[in-house]
């Protein structure tokens, strides 16, 4: 049982936990909590670590096991140290360390999510969380947004990353992709182009996102062949990022479930 939160191993969890740049040079991040280990199971993916206090439920003994017999190498810890290692308030008593390995881009796209310029954390992973739901199969992010595999992105993907392919490429980058691809480039801008519902959405795109404050861009904005618009009657100037890219994300998936009705 590591009892110390000068054990290396926690210190390595902290480091994960804190800095961009320590994910970058380790290859590693850091899951917190039974159901984002729980989509990691799912998904097949390796820890190099389990850790674990000995108070777990139920529902999390199972999974502690279940990663025993899978080979992932296991460590208890006390309830201090958890706390010490974890980046949340209230820890649910277990965390894996993973490595950085992206799922596959497809072979063959015709729904990619492009966010740029999104900042904040949990606006990233609820909108990969979006994505992810919708059937997004590939999300790529301008390196002005904010790390992938941030904490608080990852918890607020809640598994997101196990099942799209996420990229970072950079504005010379995106619109080759969207065209070696054969993808509309379609972009979200606050009052221009035609609403959102009235768009034609059902054609292979690149939805590009922008951030509240900014907006998508020059490069992108630049590159785009469309540009759609959430009306607001409540005569609001916009929505928060997260919010305005899911409406757009579920409305491709309706005109597209409408076309096959």
């Amino acid at each position: 049982m590591i009892t110390s939160p000068s054990n290396s191993r926690i210190k390595l969890i902290r480091a994960l936990n804190s800095r961009a740049k320590d994910r970058r040079e380790e290859g590693l991040y850091v899951i917190e909590g039974i159901r984002l280990c729980e989509e990691a199971l799912a998904a097949r993916a390796t820890p190099d670590l389990v850790l674990h206090t000995e108070d777990l439920d139920p529902r999390g003994q199972a999974l502690v096991e279940a990663f025993r017999k899978a080979g992932v190498p296991i460590e208890t810890a006390t309830e201090d140290v958890m706390r010490a290692a974890s980046d949340t308030q209230t820890p649910q008593g277990v965390l894996a360390i993973l490595p950085i390995q992206p799922q596959p881009r497809p072979t063959s796209l015709d729904f990619v999510l492009i966010l740029d310029q999104i900042r904040d954390p949990g606006n990233l992973g609820t909108l990969l969380r979006s994505a992810a739901a919708a059937g997004v199969q590939a999300a790529w992010l301008h390196p002005g947004s904010a790390d992938a595999y941030a904490p608080k992105v990852l918890r607020a993907g809640m598994g997101a990353h196990f099942r799209l392919a996420i990229e970072t490429l950079g504005y010379e980058d995106l619109p080759k992709a969207c065209r070696a691809n054969n993808l509309r480039l379609v972009l979200a801008a606050a009052g221009e182009g035609q609403p959102y519902d009235q768009a034609d959405l059902h054609s292979p795109l690149a939805l590009v996102v922008g951030s509240e404050a900014e907006g998508p861009g020059a490069g992108l904005t630049a590159a785009a062949d469309e540009r759609v618009h959430i009306p607001m009657p409540g005569g609001f100037e916009s929505l928060n990022a997260a919010v305005a890219g899911s409406i757009l994300l579920f409305e491709v998936v309706r005109q597209r479930a409408a076309r096959q009705t």
